[in-house]
């Protein structure tokens, strides 16, 4: 938070004892590999998210209070005298930050997945919690923190009008609030840096492009900048330097892949700091006090970073000896004498250091599931697979750990596989420690996820070339990937399931409804199942940049939109669906509303055709608290076990969830006969 940025929401153990194994119809003693429990997989973390107080004198992370998580901290030079300053009792929090007070801890939190963020500031001297904004059916966003005004932040509050956001500065301490900005202009985010200023507010335009506006005055304005809507995903500011005199972008304008660049505000001439011909930069490092931009972070198949401040050249050369895995910085002190470090790999759980920059020298302090650390976990191969037309898709893949002894990426022979489908779909997959890749290579599949076209990250025209193609050449990525699989001998091609979320939900709707024969099940995960509903029904707050959608997807307002919407649906083709479904939704999602899930199932009714469907009364667009998303993990296991033939753990492991089953109870192999005698019909007639 302490870089300043246009704010707008977007479409994002031990060895184990062995429980009784099940392949097929069959139960069998012991297995191949021992299974990893689902809930060392999905349940809470020991502890994670380790970050460092503003003064350096605490360090805090995230662990579980009563099987809730919530905000530890301890002195830096006691690390084990941690105590919980938090006391959230249902969701868990999930997202937390110090204050510049270095005494304060401010999180976000909604209710029950409704995405109506509140934020909240614990004072550490009481460890009492107040909400910051107090509002219903509101959406908050923090916009600013400043060393230089530690005790106030600024906060974007949609509570006058619902699609658009005024500025408010807060103090963190009374919860005093004072509008600094009223947004009666359009703009769907801005730019602060750590005067509490704004300096620059963001306009979409009609054709999915966006207007860069600097401010000149109080409620005065002038264009700065326009972005074309090819390159609007591509394009945008990332910062200030400590003179507010450049502007830092990443800019894709006259080029493909977006480069770091800065720009001199007063005269427009712009300079390229960093490029990667083959990626977008994605992530910066900007000093915390001094603003300068030190390094950049790009990813194709790895992530890989380009240092531009020598000041830090040999600070990194001391991280990559440490220990294995890609390594990130998640917070420095004001004076910058500390990182806390996080290093990822696919092969382990996240390991975290303290660093001390003097010494040169890293203190490790814990890794994220403790339980991992024995276990032989499955490497994740990275590839890239040539599309039909010769795109080139950046993909991963996982195999049963017993299947390639070698680790060559090779299995002894042809697998069953999931294709595991990224939401967004303006999002993409990367290498690293996957819980779901782990999960099911440990049951006995191949999981593959692809970068289809439309993913960002690879340069603008990667994304535009999913302009239009959802149920079309998005879904031939896929498709090549799969056939991929099959030729290098990775995939039994009759034994292929595909399963995803949002979007990749919407990706196994087409799947079974498009291409019938291909996929042998399929787990929609809160995917839409009509685009025009979908576009029908968006949160207040997503109208302003409506045309992101309608020049990328199709026109829901107009009568030819509506036909090319109509005809990229799974609910028109709900009749072709010949292969099992099971699909999950959270009742409260803002983004894909239940009405999704239900319709769909409701013609599926009708058509006669099977499907079990899953709701979850408390979740929203995700099931994020750990017992429900462990009991559809579990439901999912079943599923696929009795569908492609994998190994599954007993069913055991869903108390505590919410979990309904409003159809197709019966369906479920392996469900507790008190969990489908206490599930009623109570979604779509």
């Amino acid at each position: 938070m302490r870089a300043g940025k246009i704010v707008i929401s977007m479409l994002a153990c031990a060895a184990v004892a062995m429980p009784t194994v099940f392949v097929a119809n069959t139960a069998i003693a012991g297995g191949p590999a021992p299974l990893i429990p689902r809930d060392v997989l999905f349940g809470n973390p020991d502890k994670a998210g380790l970050q460092i107080s503003p003064d350096g004198k605490h360090i805090s992370f995230r662990a579980a209070v009563d099987g809730v998580m919530n905000v530890w901290v301890a002195p830096t030079n006691s690390p084990n005298d941690a105590k919980p300053v938090t006391d959230d009792k249902k969701r868990g929090i999930r997202s937390y930050f110090w204050a510049e007070t270095s005494e304060h801890i401010l999180y976000i939190q909604d209710k029950g997945g409704d995405e109506n963020w509140h934020i909240y500031s614990t004072n550490l001297a009481n460890n009492k919690t107040i909400d910051l904004t107090p509002f219903p059916k509101v959406q908050a966003r923090v916009t600013q923190t400043s060393p230089d005004f530690p005790n106030e932040i600024l906060v974007s509050i949609n509570n006058r009008n619902p699609q658009l956001h005024d500025v408010h500065r807060v103090n963190i301490t009374t919860g005093d609030s004072k509008l600094v900005h009223q947004n009666d202009d359009g703009f769907v985010g801005f730019l602060t840096e750590d005067d509490m200023k704004i300096h620059f507010g963001m306009k979409m335009t009609p054709d999915g492009g966006s207007e860069l506006y600097r401010q000149t005055g109080e409620n005065s304005w002038s264009l700065f900048t326009s972005v074309p809507g090819d390159d609007n995903l591509t394009t945008g500011p990332m910062g200030m330097d400590k003179s507010h005199k450049h502007l830092f972008m990443r800019d894709s304008r006259g080029r493909n892949t977006g480069a770091l660049t800065m720009v001199n505000i007063e005269t427009g001439k712009s300079k390229i700091l960093a490029e990667d011909p083959q990626a977008d930069i994605s992530g910066v490092m900007r000093h915390p006090t001094n603003k300068n931009i030190q390094a950049v972070q790009s990813t194709y198949e790895r992530r890989r970073w380009q240092i531009l401040d020598d000041s830090i050249r040999d600070d990194f050369k001391a991280l990559k000896k440490v220990t294995d895995g890609e390594f990130f910085v998640t917070s420095r002190t004001n004076d910058d004498s500390q990182w806390t470090i996080a290093y990822l790999m696919d092969t382990g759980p996240v390991k975290y250091y303290l660093y001390n920059r003097k010494a040169k020298k890293a203190k490790f302090l814990f890794t994220n599931r403790k339980e991992l650390d024995d276990i032989k976990l499955a490497k994740m191969h990275p590839v890239t697979v040539k599309a039909r037309d010769g795109l080139n898709l950046v993909s991963y893949y996982t195999l049963p750990t017993w299947t390639d002894a070698d680790n060559d990426g090779k299995p002894n022979k042809p697998m069953p596989m999931v294709l595991f489908v990224h939401g967004g779909p303006w999002a993409r997959d990367n290498w690293g420690y996957n819980p779901y890749h782990q999960w099911l290579a440990n049951r006995g599949y191949a999981v593959m996820s692809v970068n289809y076209r439309g993913s960002t990250g690879f340069g603008k025209d990667f994304v535009n070339a999913g302009n239009f193609e959802w149920a079309g050449k998005m879904h031939d990525d896929l498709l090549d990937a799969v056939s991929w699989a099959v030729k290098k001998g990775i995939a039994n091609k009759d034994k292929v399931g595909i399963m995803g979320g949002s979007y990749g939900g919407y990706a196994t709707l087409v799947g079974l409804t498009f291409t019938p024969d291909t996929f042998a099940c399929g787990v929609d995960i809160v995917g839409p199942s009509s685009i025009k509903t979908l576009l029908d029904a968006i949160p207040p707050y997503w109208k302003p940049i409506i045309s992101m959608f309608t020049t990328r997807v199709g026109d829901h307002r107009t009568e030819e939109g509506k036909k090319l919407l109509a005809e990229r649906s799974p609910l028109t083709h709900v009749a072709k669906i010949k292969k099992p479904l099971l699909i999950g939704q959270g009742a409260n999602d803002p983004r894909v509303k239940q009405a999704e899930a239900d319709q769909i199932v409701s013609a599926m009714k009708k058509n006669n055709i099977p499907v079990t469907y899953v709701l979850f009364p408390d979740e929203g667009h995700g099931f994020r608290r750990p017992e429900n998303s462990t009991a559809f993990n579990a439901v999912t296991e079943g599923f696929l076990a009795q569908h492609l033939g994998g190994r599954f753990e007993p069913l055991s492991d869903i108390t505590g969830s919410s979990m309904t089953i409003p159809e197709g109870a019966d369906q479920v192999r392996g469900l507790p006969k008190k969990i489908i005698e206490q599930t009623k019909p109570t979604g779509p007639a």
